[in-house]
């Protein structure tokens, strides 16, 4: 007899995991606009780590380089146009 609200199978979700040490980047270039878009929601905001699933050293050097990118207007600050 099976039950009606069995939990679903949790193996079938994916594992984060950050791309940084996975690919072996040691430097984020703040110039590379279109790669930092990606850590950045439709507002502007820089997505988390349980979200993006970035480890805490790269997800210091990911906001130094969207502030940087955003200083010298290679990102906008506020995203009303962004995806």
């Amino acid at each position: 007899m099976t039950l009606v609200n069995e939990p679903l199978n949790r193996d079938t979700q994916r594992k984060k995991y950050c791309r940084f040490k996975r690919s072996g980047i040691k430097y984020i270039d703040y110039k590379n606009a279109d790669f930092l878009i990606k850590f950045v929601n439709e507002q502007g905001k820089l997505l988390p780590r349980r979200i993006t699933g970035t480890s805490q050293k790269y997800q210091v050097k990911v906001k130094q380089a969207v502030k940087r990118a955003r200083h010298l207007a290679l990102m906008p600050y506020i995203g009303d146009s962004l995806k």
